[in-house]
């Protein structure tokens, strides 16, 4: 179940975060445009990408997020994944940002600036950088769970509901948080 929620998480992702990046570039194209038609058409453009695609990936990310912190609960005290939440938060943010410009800018409220469009897809791109880096490498993971990795185990492809097989273990941290389930016979030992 694990990784259909991660499909649809990262399908979240490239909706929510490819549709951002393309409306600040067409916010850009926007603010130097001198045709008063052609400017209402990408002010409606930008608004059509952001309520049909970047917004419902954004619940869609947020939604499966959730889903999946609820099934590993014990991510919560790792500090990469608290630091990917406060980006995620800024992500929010900024997508709240460029949303009321796009929107202010096609009501006429206010006059787009190419500089700062580009700010905005700059931001975007680093703070995405930035969660790539957090959630690929992992870099405050936290000794205790480093010093409880003496064995490689291969996990099974499904557990059991019910009574566990005689031959299941479960791996824990340090703080009694259960990691995973694993078939004791594939465990291997690993020199510390």
């Amino acid at each position: 179940m694990t990784g259909w929620i991660l499909v649809f998480h990262l399908t979240g992702l490239v909706f929510w975060l490819g549709s951002l990046l393309v409306v600040t570039h067409i916010m850009a194209i926007h603010s130097e445009e001198p045709s008063m038609e052609v400017r209402e058409a990408l002010g409606r453009l930008e608004v059509k990408l952001l309520r049909g695609l970047a917004h419902p990936g954004a619940a869609v990310m947020v939604i499966s997020g959730i889903i999946l912190m609820g099934e590993n609960p014990h991510y919560l005290h790792e500090r990469w994944l608290q630091a990917k939440l406060v980006l995620v938060a800024l992500l929010i943010i900024l997508d709240l940002r460029v949303y009321s410009r796009s929107t202010a800018s096609l009501a006429g409220r206010v006059e787009l600036r190419r500089r700062e469009c580009m700010a905005l897809h700059g931001a975007v791109s680093l703070v995405f950088f930035a969660i790539l880096i957090l959630v690929l490498l992992k870099p405050f993971t936290s000794r205790a769970r480093l010093a409880c990795a003496a064995a490689r185990f291969c996990p099974r492809a499904g557990l059991q509901v019910g009574p566990w097989p005689e031959r299941i273990a479960a791996a824990h941290l340090s703080d009694g948080w259960i990691v995973d389930e694993f078939e004791v016979e594939a465990a291997e030992t690993v020199p510390i």
